[in-house]
């Protein structure tokens, strides 16, 4: 009987201990709940104000979606932080803490690729370099914007390949984005006959080019003689096009190399072929007539 009082006792003692101690913590309880609910309200309200910032800088839902949320954690995280501390917890605020930092560091080690394409996509979308649609080269890869995830930017080829090039290699790489600016500029050469008259040619090239459709006339047009080749004196000729998908580039490409074509035809300025002279002697530049005129004088004897 006196070990069952004994028990009795202890937990009864314990019991009134806690219930004691309870008691005496009810006004930081409360204290430590009220903080919780006004940071959880804050947590809310610094989350709508993330979301509308963050839609005038990137239209990622993606991206708004997470970062308002880690926002919105990390409030409610020192919430619950103070509410430990007034309820006398230091110690578990210590180990959480201590528990926190370790495990960061150790995912940080084995996920370091997948955080550092997590970082660049959140980058990208903020800086926007560019858009969903946009044409761009990166990375040697030439297409348009498919589709931008915390992991990699997708592109699709002219020729319809899907690439997948990871976030960090785009913003670490340089990028060249053709449709942010509207348009783009075509460069070809072409060359003229010797004989031809240089002046005439040139005020013909520039005349063709402005016939077209997506001329871009705001821009003028370059036209530069640049060399003396084997069989034509060559030329570069320069001009601007509205640019938005890539057919406004090839098109007006292939559209000025026929009207030129044209314009020199109508005005008989001649775009030359390579002249090759064939030698079938012996001997360096010997005849072909002599050749054959000796060979048939031969037979003849």
């Amino acid at each position: 009987m006196m070990e069952v009082q004994d028990a009795y006792n202890l937990i009864t003692g314990k019991l009134e201990t806690w219930i004691d101690t309870f008691i005496q913590m009810l006004p930081n309880l409360a204290v430590a709940l009220l903080v919780l609910i006004v940071f959880y309200v804050i947590g809310k309200l610094v989350r709508k104000a993330v979301n509308k910032l963050l839609h005038k800088v990137t239209k990622n839902k993606t991206i708004i979606h997470l970062l308002e949320t880690i926002v919105s954690v990390l409030v409610i995280g020192i919430g619950v932080f103070i509410s430990l501390s007034i309820l006398k917890l230091d110690g578990a605020v210590t180990s959480l803490l201590a528990g926190a930092g370790i495990i960061g560091l150790a995912l940080g080690f084995a996920f370091q690729d997948i955080a550092s394409n997590f970082i660049s996509g959140i980058i990208l979308s903020i800086r926007h370099p560019f858009g969903i649609g946009d044409i761009i080269e990166t990375n040697d890869f030439y297409g348009t914007v498919e589709k931008m995830n915390l992991r990699n930017t997708i592109l699709r080829t002219p020729q319809g390949q899907i690439v997948y090039i990871p976030n960090k290699r785009v913003f670490e790489n340089p990028l060249q984005n053709f449709t942010s600016s509207g348009e783009r500029r075509i460069d070809f050469s072409c060359g003229v006959s010797y004989g031809d008259d240089l002046e005439k040619a040139k005020e013909v090239a520039i005349e063709a080019i402005k016939s077209l459709d997506n001329y871009d006339d705001s821009k003028g047009i370059e036209f530069y003689y640049d060399e003396f080749g084997g069989s034509s004196i060559n030329f570069k000729i320069r001009f601007w096009v509205s640019f938005r998908s890539n057919p406004d580039f090839w098109s007006a490409r292939s559209d000025a190399i026929i009207a030129i074509t044209q314009a020199f035809d109508e005005n008989d300025i001649m775009i030359p072929f390579p002249i090759r002279t064939l030698d079938f002697g012996i001997r360096g530049g010997e005849k072909l007539n002599t050749m054959l005129g000796d060979g048939h004088q031969s037979q003849e004897a």
